[in-house]
This record gives structure tokens, sequence and C-alpha cells, in this order.
């Protein structure tokens, strides 16, 4: 299953890949990164196409929920007709995370799109109580 394209709930294709494993065998339309700021600086350079970083520490949350919510939302949007990827540096945790969130705008309740990562993408995807609970977080709030 991981790495590569995963087929969201609603049809809408997002790459998932860890960034640690190397530059993508597509260059995409845009992607959303997630890592700390010392990442940023480390990967950013590779990343010559659109994207946008999110400050998201592993094994965390995002430093930003609300800034998070809408780069998520967005980037649902932009599946809809574009090329797109979501990676942080191993590709399972919060990699796995944005993916359930993603999964919840499809419909999945919070629990169930949890569950359908860890089925599509990674067995150990979203990876901390934290990162279940921001996912709920995600799930209850404004779209």
């Amino acid at each position: 299953m991981y790495p590569g394209p995963i087929t969201l709930p609603g049809g809408r294709t997002v790459r998932a890949r860890g960034l640690r494993s190397g530059p993508p065998a597509e260059v995409p339309a845009f992607g959303l990164y997630l890592g700390s700021e010392r990442a940023a600086r480390r990967h950013d350079p590779d990343l010559t196409w659109p994207h946008r970083w999110l400050v998201w520490s592993d094994f965390r949350t995002p430093r930003h929920p609300d800034e998070a919510r809408s780069a998520i939302v967005a980037l649902h949007a932009r599946a809809a007709d574009e090329s797109v990827e979501v990676a942080c540096g191993g590709g399972i945790g919060r990699t796995g995370t944005v993916l359930a969130c993603l999964a919840t705008l499809d419909g999945l309740g919070p629990d169930e799109a949890v569950a359908w990562v860890r089925a599509h993408h990674h067995r150990r995807a979203v990876e901390t109580p934290g990162q279940r609970r921001w996912v709920r977080w995600f799930a209850e709030g404004p779209r």
C-alpha cells in the first residue's frame, strides 16, 4: 500500500509519501508538507513545484490547528482536478492524520476515517492518541 497514490472514499486521489524516501516519482501540481521548521529548511530547496509547509512535529499535532484545517480543506479541493501529494518525514503518522482528515471531508466519521486510512495506506497511520483526537477535532469543525 504505502507509499503511493491513495484514492479517497469520494474518489479523489492523493499521493502520500515520506520525505526521507527521496523525491517523488512524478512531480505533483501541489504538495502539502508536514514537519518542523528545520525539516522545511532542509527539504524546501528540492521542492520546485507549488507547495505549502505546516509546522507539525513528529508524533504531534499541528502547531497552528486552524491553519492546518484550512490547508487540508484546500488540498481536498485541489485533489478534485490536480495531482496533489501530502508528505511528512516517514509518511505514516502526520501524513496518515491528514489522509484521515481528507476522508472525513468525504463523509466518513473520524474513527471510521482512521480505520480506513490504516486499511488503505499504512497499518500504523495516525500513530498517537493525540493525532486521533485531532482527526475528531477536525471532523467536528467548520468546512
